[in-house]
């Protein structure tokens, strides 16, 4: 049978290579091999798409993990910056007073001592004043300072009328006691000063009839 074979392949052989071809079967044969070259490599690029792609998937994947894990590590860094922030907010507000407060054990100090002296009043009133002279220091060093009050132009701003009387002799409402001393630390108020007013004594009105 193999024998029938190749008698039939060498019979077709002879047959093709008597074949006079002219040159339009060339041209024919010749696109023919160029569209089947063609078709090739198309089905060559076809079959290399798909591991292309797959490498651009995974290397999305290998981004998309690198920027979650950043991600994740940026969050835990700034969560814990929000609680160390919080700590350290807590701890400023809590020991805030700390240094006026240890300077302020010096006034304490002294209170003490002159209580416990027995020297006569006016050793116990030189004292106080001292002391009190001290504790004015105390709270300039601090920024706090005295509200002008007595013979200062009435200011409903730093002032606390607690009185008010007509006064022929000012002509814009006067602080004329102090009833209470009035603080600012720095630009704010801290506490007002209560104090008592004049104001302009008002005209007496016409008598009814007359111009």
């Amino acid at each position: 049978m193999a024998d029938d074979i190749k008698d039939d392949s060498e019979a077709a052989g002879q047959e093709v290579a008597e074949l006079d071809l002219d040159a339009t079967q060339n041209e024919d044969l010749e696109a023919a091999m160029r569209d089947a070259v063609a078709a090739v490599e198309g089905v060559e690029n076809a079959a290399r798409k798909p591991e292309s792609a797959t490498e651009e998937v995974e290397r999305l994947r290998r981004e998309v993990a690198d920027l979650r894990n950043r991600s994740m590590r940026t969050l835990a860094d700034f969560d814990n910056f929000r609680k160390r922030s919080e700590r350290e907010r807590q701890e400023s507000r809590r020991y805030a007073l700390f240094e006026p407060m240890r300077e302020l054990l010096d006034v304490v100090d002294n209170l003490d001592l002159a209580l416990s002296s027995g020297g006569s009043v006016e050793d116990l009133k030189r004292g106080v004043e001292m002391i009190l002279r001290q504790m004015q220091e105390h709270l300039r060093r601090h920024g706090v300072r005295e509200v002008p009050a007595a013979g200062a132009p009435f200011d409903p701003a730093v002032h606390e009328a607690v009185s008010r009387e007509e006064d022929a002799e000012v002509k814009a409402p006067t602080v004329t006691g102090e009833l209470r001393r009035g603080y600012m630390m720095h630009d704010r108020l801290l506490r007002p000063a209560m104090v008592k007013v004049a104001v302009p004594a008002e005209a007496p009105k016409p008598a009814a009839g007359r111009e």
